[in-house]
């Protein structure tokens, strides 16, 4: 094998002119293509991170939603809880001044009837005694006579005891 050396020069030289003309117009193009597609994609890659963390921050933000809504739910049922127990409370005592309203009319009607049939005992019992004192004198004695108050005075001493 031989070298030639005419070749090899030639080579070097159409080499270097079609290196001078690609960098003249070729490579400058290619690089600003180069550098605009790397600021491309540097950009985008800056936008994915802002999008990230806006992402990070909204979940963040939605969490924080949710646990507010949490608590505030479980402040409306120990509201709720304290109302019912409130309005329970309330009938409880509604309930118990009723009943002792119903006691006391129940105590008062008992008192009034008590007092009516002690009356109607006292009037039965001098009536009864006028007639035993009438048949045992064998004498008519005038309802409204002195004999009727002498019984009412001795049934009031009689009532007084008891």
């Amino acid at each position: 094998m031989t070298i030639v050396w005419t070749n090899i020069v030639f080579s070097i030289v159409a080499f270097v002119i079609l290196y001078i003309l690609l960098s003249k117009y070729a490579f400058s193009k290619l690089f600003g293509i180069m550098e605009k597609r790397r600021e491309l994609v540097l950009q985008q890659m800056d936008e994915a991170a802002k999008t990230r963390e806006q992402a990070v921050a909204y979940v963040e933000e939605q969490k924080q939603a949710l646990q507010k809504a949490r608590e505030e739910a479980k402040q409306i049922i120990q509201q709720s809880q304290a109302t019912s127990l409130n309005q329970a409370d309330k009938l409880i005592d509604q309930a118990k001044v009723e009943a002792a309203r119903l006691k006391d009319e129940a105590v008062r009607d008992i008192a009034n009837e008590k007092n009516k049939a002690v009356e109607a005992l006292r009037s039965e019992l001098g009536s009864a005694s006028v007639r035993i004192a009438s048949k045992l004198l064998e004498k008519e004695v005038k309802a409204d006579g002195e004999q009727e108050q002498l019984v009412d005075q001795y049934l009031k001493e009689v009532g007084g005891r008891s």
